[in-house]
């Protein structure tokens, strides 16, 4: 296997960007924490290489890229079923793929979720930022590398070829549609009235078309809340429930500013953080309140934490 492999981009889709975990411990500096919006799955798309989890991986959103790979290389597609072909082919999924010449990978219709995400065996030759090569659109000048524009190529210092993995369906995640989210009461609850709580967390919200990595933005509870007057500004972070003044809801997500001044209505759990980043617009969410126990209990169960120890033993 030689030494660099090459992605040049034929076509960028409609957000191919690099990410890892993001640039944790500079929020006090205004500094959103950003990175892959999907934890679970770029982790395990990062497994199937041997990369570390926290490993930067191509985070492609809802229409995906075309590709041209160049040079011999592993690489490993998770998350969102984006109709990935392979040389003109169906690509699998949730599997490492061994590649050796010249490829060219497409995406097509989406099938399943919002965001795939394509690991690579080696090291992607980008600039990083506060220990980080996320892109973050706010800061575009100095994150410019990793994100993917039409003509753009990125070389890879590849490793020698892992043993070949792959995830059975049983430990893939569930990228439903319809999901119930758990969250935490937030800190402004008391400023909403019972019957403002209860049709809350008895919406089923409609996730809207202009949502983006820094907010899910929710609609179906408008008409039910009173406007609300805006605080002053107080530390948010991802997953906190904000209610505009005009009473629509929105999550905040990776990219999204650390102080905010909407009514926090409520937290979601870290543990229900990655099924946000597969909702497309029109896919739906109920929430369910939750104790801070139930929500330790939660991230200690969840699908990585278990997967892990499964795979450990073997």
């Amino acid at each position: 296997m030689s030494d660099t492999a090459f992605f040049r981009c034929l076509k960028p889709g409609l957000l191919t960007s690099l990410q890892d975990e993001g640039r944790m411990g500079h929020q006090q500096n205004g500094i959103p924490l950003g990175g892959v919006l999907d934890k679970t799955a770029a982790r395990m798309a990062n497994w199937l290489l041997g990369n570390p989890p926290d490993h930067p991986v191509m985070e492609i959103t809802l229409m995906g890229p075309d590709i041209d790979i160049s040079g011999n290389c592993q690489i490993a597609l998770t998350g969102a079923n984006l109709s990935p072909v392979l040389n003109g082919v169906a690509a699998p999924m949730y599997q490492s793929i061994l590649l050796e010449g010249e490829n060219r990978l497409q995406f097509g219709k989406p099938i399943t979720g919002c965001r795939s995400y394509l690991a690579v065996g080696g090291d992607w030759q980008v600039d990083s930022w506060l220990s980080s090569v996320s892109y973050l659109p706010m800061l575009e000048a100095i994150c410019t590398a990793s994100l993917f524009k039409k003509g753009d190529q990125i070389s890879i210092q590849v490793r020698p070829a892992a043993s070949h993995r792959m995830i059975t369906p049983e430990w893939q995640p569930d990228l439903s549609s319809n999901v119930r989210i758990r969250v935490l009461q937030g800190p402004e609850l008391v400023h909403f009235s019972s019957m403002e709580i209860a049709t809350f967390f008895s919406t089923r919200f409609k996730v809207a078309n202009d949502s983006n990595r820094m907010a899910c933005r929710l609609k179906g509870w408008e008409r039910w809340v009173e406007a609300k007057k805006a605080l002053i500004s107080a530390g948010v972070i991802p997953g906190t429930i904000q209610v505009t003044p005009s009473g629509e809801a929105l999550i905040l997500l990776a990219d999204a500013q650390t102080v905010g001044g909407y009514h926090r209505i409520a937290q979601v759990i870290a543990a229900d953080m990655d099924p946000l980043a597969q909702l497309r617009p029109g896919d739906t969410i109920q929430f369910e309140v939750v104790d801070s126990q139930m929500a330790l209990e939660a991230l200690s169960a969840s699908l990585w934490q278990r997967f892990l120890q499964e795979h450990s033993m073997k």
